[in-house]
This record gives structure tokens, C-alpha cells and sequence, in this order.
């Protein structure tokens, strides 16, 4: 059962933030030179939403690298607060949630994918299961 809670927390977590690339790959990313400049970075660095909210999901789901992947979006969700959620920190919505709730859901379900790495199901490339026969015995 614990593999199954590492694979829905993976693919909870990839799949939420997929949908925030895709935006960003349909509306592009303009809107972030300005926040940017603001904190002296270069306009280049915008381009890491990319990796931190499409490759990154992308390895998560499928587990390859998947505490690596999990870091990724974890940074990817500090600069989002950084440069644009920051002024939503001592708000409540209209439905009572903390403003900085979607960040916080999404960096804390990271951090514990990347705390409990991507179990059993996923994709390993580069290894092949053993038979039983030839199996080396396992201690729990």
C-alpha cells in the first residue's frame, strides 16, 4: 500500500503542475521580465518554469529521477512565490484559504515525493526485474 501513496502523491502532485506549464507554454512568459528585473535576474531565468513545470512533472510521473524532479518543482514553487504569489503571504481568499495555499499544497507534496522517492511503480530504465528463481533474498 505504500508504493500506491508514493504513485498517487507522484501523480497528484506531476499532473496538478502540468497543467501550469502547458499555460505557460500557450500564453508564454512575459509577464515574468519585470519580477525579474525587479530582483537584478537575467531574463533567461524564466525559462526554468519550463524544466520545474514540464520535464520535471514529467520525470515525476514516471518516476525516473523522481527525488530529483520533486527538488525541481520544490524550487520552481519558491520562485513563483518569489516573484509573483509573494503578495498573496497574509491573505485569506474567498473561500477562507490561506492566499499562499496552492503554493504551499504544492511545495510540501514535493518535498515529502522527494522525502519518500518514487516506490515500486515506475519506470526503471536500465534494469531488468529478476526472476524469482534468481532473485536474491530481502530483508524488511
Amino acid at each position: 500500500m505504500q508504493d500506491l501513496g508514493k504513485l498517487l502523491l507522484r501523480v497528484t502532485v506531476a499532473s496538478l503542475i502540468l497543467f501550469h506549464g502547458v499555460d505557460k507554454v500557450i500564453n508564454g512568459i512575459a509577464w515574468m521580465q519585470p519580477p525579474l528585473a525587479a530582483l537584478h535576474l537575467p531574463a533567461w531565468v524564466a525559462y526554468g518554469v519550463f524544466i520545474g513545470e514540464i520535464v520535471a512533472p514529467l520525470f515525476l510521473l514516471a518516476g525516473v529521477a523522481a527525488r530529483l524532479a520533486a527538488l525541481v518543482i520544490c524550487v520552481n514553487m519558491v520562485m513563483a512565490v518569489v516573484l509573483d504569489a509573494h503578495v498573496l503571504a497574509f491573505t485569506i481568499d474567498r473561500g477562507g484559504g490561506w492566499g499562499l495555499e496552492r503554493e504551499a499544497f504544492y511545495f510540501l507534496c514535493a518535498a515529502a515525493a522527494a522525502c519518500l522517492g518514487p516506490g515500486r511503480f515506475r519506470i526503471a530504465p536500465g534494469k531488468k526485474k529478476a526472476s524469482a528463481a534468481t532473485a536474491a533474498p530481502q530483508s524488511t
